[in-house]
């Protein structure tokens, strides 16, 4: 498992790179992919990054097309912050080649098997939802001492 998390975040370094994006601002990118539209705070809170270092990542995001930035409809003080992350042409043909060998890597498998795998994977990815949670807090503990 710390092979294959080592082997994602180098990879996710050279799609980066490949982009001209930082990676934390790679990383946002990818978590707005995956949670939706969220607040600047909801963004600073599952990146562990300070909220104006966030701010000014929001920025280069929506410069460079990847974000855009919306009024709340329901707290007039907050912005939500939306993906344009699929609309974007670089990114999705970026990834063609890794999906196309993961799809040839998934049809060596029997359907039982990629159950258990998909089973393991989902849980695996609670697990470490659990620990970056822990780790998070232990940080907010020492900065707050």
């Amino acid at each position: 498992m710390r092979s294959l998390g080592t082997r994602t975040v180098l990879y996710q370094q050279h799609v980066a790179a490949s982009l001209g994006l930082y990676n934390n601002d790679f990383i946002s990118v990818d978590i707005l992919r995956e949670k939706g539209p969220i607040t600047a705070g909801e963004l600073s809170k599952l990146t562990g990054l300070a909220t104006g270092s966030v701010t000014t990542l929001i920025d280069r995001l929506e410069k460079n097309g990847f974000v855009r930035r919306e009024n709340d409809p329901t707290d007039r003080r907050k912005v939500i912050i939306v993906p344009l992350y699929e609309n974007k042409e670089e990114v999705s043909s970026t990834y063609l080649t890794l999906h196309a060998a993961m799809v040839k890597l998934a049809s060596t498998y029997t359907e039982e098997e990629l159950e258990l795998i998909t089973g393991f994977l989902s849980k695996a990815g609670n697990v470490l939802d659990e620990q970056i949670e822990d780790l998070s807090s232990k940080i907010r503990g020492k900065s707050s001492s």
